[in-house]
């Protein structure tokens, strides 16, 4: 059955092609033919049932008023962005070193495979920041630094202070944590700096499980850093898991629970279905490939039914309260308006010390909440404010507790990041978030995009085509070759 026609590339020359997204016993696959290279079929949603489900959660955005490309090349060649594109910066990424202390086999990209070091200065970071604090109808005020691993740069603390004096509210660092397992001076200027989240990589918690991701044993690394973060007072480390079927899929319902015990370290999971590069025949891409209803299944499954498959919903959830929050306001919001496809996510509540997981489900009517919201949005465009206020206070009784309430009450009053963080801090956060490559490509999903790569020419670059197709063409134009690097800065690969 036809569910869709869209655009995707093929696999081996990039070219965009017309796509079909159809469902075959219950699973969702998309195809298309290359003149060249000839059929593609890959699966892009396992289940077609959740498949509808998750379109109901569909919302599309208006953009950015001022984007920085024109329409030139047709997407997704214009990414920079564009004028079709319907969502603005949720999370803006900088990669700020190419250069890293690991030879991971499921990498993007890194200095010695690709020959080469890219590595934006100083000044080139500070000119990226004001772009994004430039968007309209909301500046950028979430960023993560990433890589390459950014922990090698000796002046990352520097940036992280830059990005908070530019106004972003959140900084987090992506890192696989090597650095900051060995070194707490480094770790504690980076959170002297303003860093706000440690975006950590963890995808298990045995070292058989490293020793296929990364190539070496990791694991001890991982609880180095929870320990050195507790011994910090540092209270936001993402987990974050790059899930390879037969790999670590086995590991999940360990992960919630190490996450649920060291909850007052680990502010949530966030889970990333592996995305495969290079020619691989279509056997092998299905025994590796994992999408988000398998995750969501294997969730229920491992945690003995404590969070259901049900307790889950698309990452366009929030768009209710910042649309409702911001037309009473008279303010605009960062808004999710990301194709539904693109994520689930659900929280978690520890008891019994984390020995005890109950999903948010529990404490709230999330639907009955979510309606009231856009009732409170509905009045509030129709000019009825003060109705439109009492549906905002009044949204809170979905929330069960005295606490949560007071708290998801000011949150929603107030509109304030300090009263968001007092709520993320009760509880764990599980997510996943599935990143196309090549063969799953789907245009539709790309231009609604909302996490954006920051690069120095002042484009802003949607996740999944820098990571498909710009990344080599951007980074060659700003780098040198790697031996020249070295020659320059001998010694200083791997610091710290």
């Amino acid at each position: 059955m036809l569910l869709k026609t869209t655009q995707s590339l093929c696999p081996e020359c990039l070219q965009t092609l017309p796509a079909e997204v159809i469902e075959e016993d219950d699973v969702v696959y998309i195809e298309k033919t290359c003149p060249i290279h000839g059929k593609y079929r890959d699966i892009y949603w396992s289940d077609y049932d959740l498949y509808e489900w998750a379109k109901e959660w569909d919302f599309i955005g208006d953009g950015l008023e001022n984007p920085r490309t024109q329409k030139v090349k047709g997407c997704p060649n214009d990414c920079g962005i564009c004028p079709n594109h319907k969502s603005h910066t949720v999370l803006a990424i900088i990669d700020v070193t190419n250069r890293c202390n690991l030879n991971c086999p499921i990498c993007f990209a890194y200095a010695g495979a690709v020959g080469y070091v890219y590595e934006p200065s100083k000044e080139q970071v500070q000119a990226m920041l004001r772009n994004l604090r430039e968007n309209k109808p909301v500046p950028g005020v979430a960023l993560q630094f990433s890589g390459g691993e950014p922990t090698l740069r000796e002046d990352l603390p520097e940036l992280v202070k830059m990005a908070t004096d530019v106004g972003i509210d959140h900084v987090e660092v992506n890192s696989n944590g090597i650095v900051l397992s060995r070194n707490l001076d480094y770790f504690k200027k980076l959170i002297d700096a303003g860093m706000s989240t440690i975006y950590l990589q963890f995808d298990g918690l045995t070292d058989d499980v490293y020793l296929r991701t990364r190539g070496v044993p990791l694991a001890e690394v991982k609880m180095k850093v929870v320990e050195n973060a507790r011994k910090l007072g540092f209270d936001s480390v993402m987990l974050v898991v790059t899930l390879v079927r037969g790999i670590n899929d086995h590991e999940l319902g360990d992960i919630i629970r190490f996450a649920a015990v060291n909850s007052d370290v680990v502010r949530g999971i966030n889970v990333q279905p592996v995305s495969i590069c290079g020619r691989i025949p279509r056997e092998e891409r299905e025994k590796m490939r994992i999408t988000i209803p398998d995750f969501m299944k294997l969730v229920e499954k491992q945690t003995d039914g404590a969070v259901k498959t049900s307790d889950f919903r698309p990452v366009t959830w929030p768009l209710a309260i910042s649309k409702a929050v911001g037309a009473i306001k008279r303010r605009r919001y960062v808004e999710f308006t990301a194709n539904p496809l693109c994520g689930v996510a659900t929280f978690i509540i520890p008891e019994d010390g984390g020995r005890k997981i109950v999903p948010i489900t529990k404490y709230a009517d999330v639907d009955g909440f979510v309606k009231a919201l856009w009732k409170a949005y509905d009045d509030a465009v129709a000019g009825k404010k003060v109705k439109a206020r009492m549906r905002l206070i009044g949204s809170a009784r979905y929330v069960k507790g005295r606490l949560f309430r007071s708290l998801i009450a000011r949150t929603l009053t107030t509109g304030a990041y300090e009263a968001l963080g007092e709520v993320m801090r009760k509880m764990v956060l599980l997510g996943c978030m599935h990143f196309m490559d090549a063969y799953n490509f789907d245009l539709d999903r790309v231009n609604r995009c909302c996490i954006h790569y920051l690069v120095p020419d002042g484009r802003l670059i949607p996740f999944c085509t820098m990571n498909t197709l710009h990344r080599p063409t951007i980074e060659k134009k700003l780098s040198v070759p790697l031996e020249e690097y070295m020659q320059k800065k001998a010694g200083s690969l791997v610091h710290h």
